[in-house]
């Protein structure tokens, strides 16, 4: 009677062990497709940057995305970038400009310059766009003042008040299509693992009505660049968040983190961009974080459909559009050169997904 007891328990733990490792068993790496013209969105004149997808009650694909004009170099992203939205039939493009939907307040707000890192989320009926926007603190500036520290970049006085004043905010809407009312003051400040910014926003709302919230700043007492992620928690898509002790990574230099709940799985996942990869972590609580199943989901290359292949200089802002809980597209922001746009990998459904 003992062994049979014995027996019993040993096949409860491992059946247990069994379905905790099936719930983070997401792989799709091999079921990226290469692309073509039609799934690249460039815009003449525009660095085309940032990336975030939702289906709409038309039934098409809205894009929200960052842009600035080319004329303000690439270092514009943090005095001009905006947020703008595009439509399409289909999430991997191609993708046809709507309009500009928010740009630096000036007049002394939080969000007066740039705007940036958009996240597009519909939660209990309402539209959120998540972004991250900065500002000069007291000091005055004009408009060609920003358009200097835009061409000298990181050397520039003003860049050393721009950067650590950049923080997560966001915008509501009854509407896809707007209009968007901004909060007064941004959604969160950097505390326990992050230090001195709170950008590149992800979102998502977990099977417990809570909302979780990842964020990315600077890592505490450390001498190095080095960038941590982090995660903050709410009852509401418009806070107050309670940033978490335990940082989503903190062992790597890591950026551009997207995050979404699958339901199917019941697991969170999480893809961002490291030096040299594309890569994927995931939590069955979106509290506790690990390297995902596929922790490397792609390397730093663009493939086309007719064989030829593309190194860029910088690939960047990975973001996934699910539907029904699966993957359907990896958007990523490409540069190449003095040109930037968005390539919108397909997700072959028809191969089985794990």
């Amino acid at each position: 009677m003992k062994k049979v007891y014995l027996l019993i328990l040993a096949l409860f733990f491992s059946s247990g062990l069994f379905c905790q490792n099936q719930r983070d068993e997401l792989r799709f790496s091999d079921n990226l497709r290469p692309i073509s013209p039609k799934n690249i969105f460039k815009t003449e004149g525009y660095y085309n940057w940032c990336s975030s997808i939702i289906k709409g009650d038309d039934e098409k694909y809205h894009l929200f995305y960052s842009r600035w004009k080319k004329e303000y170099s690439f270092y514009g992203w943090l005095t001009h970038s905006e947020v703008a939205h595009a439509i399409s039939g289909n999430p991997s493009g191609p993708w046809e400009y709507k309009e500009t939907v928010i740009q630096g307040r000036r007049n002394g707000k939080w969000d007066a310059i740039t705007a940036h890192n958009p996240k597009i989320k519909y939660f209990d009926g309402k539209y959120y766009i998540y972004y991250v926007s900065t500002n000069l603190g007291d000091n005055e500036y004009t408009e060609k003042e920003l358009v200097e520290t835009a061409y000298v970049g990181y050397s520039h006085p003003n860049w050393a008040i721009l950067r650590p004043n950049q923080r997560t905010g966001v915008a509501v809407s009854n509407s896809i299509n707007g209009p968007w009312k901004r909060m007064d003051q941004p959604l969160i400040e950097p505390s326990g693992p992050i230090t001195t910014l709170t950008v590149n926003p992800a979102i998502d709302k977990g099977k417990d009505g809570k909302f979780y919230l990842i964020v990315k700043g600077d890592k505490p007492n450390e001498t190095r660049f080095i960038r941590n992620q982090a995660v903050a928690v709410s009852h509401s898509p418009l806070g107050p968040f309670e940033m978490q002790a335990t940082p989503v990574i903190d062992y790597l230099d890591t950026e551009d983190m997207s995050m979404w709940y699958d339901k199917k799985r019941d697991y969170f996942y999480g893809i961002f961009h490291a030096h040299t990869f594309i890569g994927m972590v995931s939590s069955p609580d979106g509290i506790n974080w690990e390297k995902a199943t596929e922790y490397s989901l792609m390397k730093k290359v663009i493939h086309f459909e007719y064989g030829e292949s593309i190194k860029p200089d910088r690939l960047e802002r990975p973001f996934v559009y699910c539907e029904n809980d699966e993957p359907q597209v990896v958007s990523l922001a490409v540069k190449k050169g003095d040109e930037s746009f968005i390539v919108f990998i397909p997700v072959d459904s028809k191969k089985e997904i794990k």
